[in-house]
């Protein structure tokens, strides 16, 4: 685009010449309708009928000015002489309209611009009352009654000129009614009427008279018409028999002719028929040879047809099916193979699986094992430590110390030896001396078990004991305690019944 449109100092005011233009043609637009001319006046002139234009607002107005027609009823307000000097009233229907044609056009713009069209029938009134008596003081009143047009032509050529200066034309002029006050017109239609009536009298009488000849005439002619017609039916019925009897003659003639040759024809045809019947005889016995040759031809040739398209259908059933079999053995074998490949891909990834999970199986068995060796080896070196530390503090403590330990252990192990008997829900003891016999058991369990702890230690309990014992007693600088009471059992759930069954009758006799 070009640089002096596209700056601002063109651009703008192409701009406002383009609103400006939008607003005229947006407000200045104006449509006229058929039966209104619109005029516009100011910068220019034109009449508008039925089309659209556009004014340029503030420098030019539309007026209005209607084209339809309008009914003015036309009266002489007095009654008004006529050429033969009498007075008579005069009732009209006139239609008129502001004239489209263009110099009249104008002329009702000066005269009817925005008037109403009452104010232009009023006009029109005066105008055509003024015309419309004076054609009445022109011609008399017989040829007015007589010929209504003639005198309606002339009043609208009287008028026309008239109304064609202010812009206005006649579309149609029609006198309603003539009265007077004399009954003149009244009377003038009772002469009329009288004459009419005499003249009707006389056709009348003329025509009864007509009638009456017309009808004796009539009647002589219905009946020459008569006569005749019954001699002219009387010939024509003796003409119809004797032609009827001829008729009846030439054809009695002709059947019997047609008789005859009725049976001469027959045996012909017979005859006829009967060579044609042993011809046909012969000719079908052909046929039926030479159709059942043909008919043997067609079997033989169909039989062979169809054997041989059997076998060739079968022929072709046979290699489709084996051609389906061979097809169905190759894809059964590659889905064979490729099954075999599969599971073998399996059976390989299953033993890699299996290999990797004893791998893992052994190096977990080898840890715990190292494990449980090293705690084995570390329990062992700490229980070796624990028995050397033991038997230095042994050594330390010497036998005061072993007494000690065995004063303090001996409690337990009574209770632990006893433990057994919390189990036992009942005992029965029968025989004599049973009861002693239980503690003696505990006792000797208690016994073993020092016993046993002598063996394994090395160091005679008993004898340290008794030698410990007395030294003391020997001193008298220990008083004798006894050891302490060992703790009771834990009760079971439900307390054991010692029941001592001896029978201590034979100890009481002694």
């Amino acid at each position: 685009m070009p640089d002096f449109i596209t700056s601002p100092t063109t651009l703008i005011p192409i701009i406002i010449g383009v609103v400006v233009f939008l607003i005229i043609l947006f407000t200045g637009y104006i449509k006229a309708p058929p039966d209104t001319a619109f005029i516009i006046s100011g910068l220019r002139r034109k009449i508008i009928i039925g089309k659209a234009s556009i004014r340029i607002p503030f420098f030019e107005r539309v007026d209005k000015l209607k084209l339809q027609l309008i009914a003015v009823d036309v009266k002489t307000s007095s009654a008004v002489p006529t050429a033969d000097y009498i007075n008579i009233n005069v009732d009209a229907n006139v239609n008129v309209k502001v004239s489209s044609d263009p110099q009249l056009i104008k002329l009702g713009a000066e005269n009817f611009l925005n008037k109403d069209t009452t104010y232009v029938a009023k006009v029109a009134r005066e105008v055509l009352e003024g015309n419309m008596r004076e054609i009445v003081g022109q011609m008399t009143l017989e040829a007015m009654v007589n010929d209504r047009k003639a005198f309606a032509e002339k009043v609208q050529e009287n008028a026309a000129p008239d109304l064609n200066r202010m812009g206005l034309e006649i579309v149609s002029f029609n006198v309603q009614n003539f009265t007077d006050d004399q009954n003149l017109i009244e009377n003038l239609g009772i002469d009329n009427t009288t004459k009419i009536q005499k003249k009707a009298a006389i056709a009348r009488a003329e025509s009864e008279k007509e009638i009456e000849i017309a009808k004796a005439q009539a009647k002589k002619e219905a009946n020459d018409a008569k006569v005749l017609a019954e001699t002219e039916i009387a010939q024509k019925n003796n003409e119809l028999a004797i032609r009827q009897a001829e008729l009846k003659k030439e054809a009695d003639t002709q059947l019997a002719i047609a008789d005859a040759a009725y049976e001469i024809q027959k045996e012909e045809q017979r005859k006829t028929i009967e060579v044609s019947r042993a011809n046909a005889n012969i000719a079908a016995s052909e046929k039926d040879v030479e159709l059942k040759a043909r008919e043997a031809e067609v079997t033989e040739k169909a039989l062979e047809s169809e054997i041989k398209k059997k076998a060739e259908a079968e022929r072709y059933k046979a290699q489709q099916y084996a051609d389906a079999k061979l097809y169905q053995q190759k894809k059964d074998a590659e889905a064979d193979r490729f099954q075999r490949e599969q599971e073998a891909e399996a059976q390989k990834a299953e033993a890699e699986a299996a290999k990797f999970a004893r791998m893992q199986e052994a190096e977990g068995i080898a840890a715990v094992g190292k494990a449980e060796a090293d705690a084995i080896r570390a329990k062992g070196l700490a229980e070796a430590e624990g028995i050397n530390a033991k038997a230095e503090a042994m050594k330390k403590y010497g036998e005061a110390a072993v007494l000690e330990m065995y004063f303090k252990a001996l409690p337990e192990v009574v209770k632990n030896a006893a433990m057994p008997l919390s189990n036992v829900d009942k005992i029965t003891m029968y025989g004599e001396g049973n009861s002693s016999k239980l503690v003696g058991d505990i006792i000797s369990s208690t016994t073993k078990i020092t016993d046993g702890l002598t063996a394994a230690t090395g160091v005679d309990i008993r004898a340290l004991l008794a030698g410990f014992l007395g030294g003391k007693l020997a001193d008298g600088s220990a008083p004798i305690v006894p050891p302490p009471v060992p703790a009771a059992p834990p009760a079971a759930e439900s307390t054991p019944d010692y029941t001592d069954n001896t029978d201590y009758s034979e100890d009481t006799e002694d």
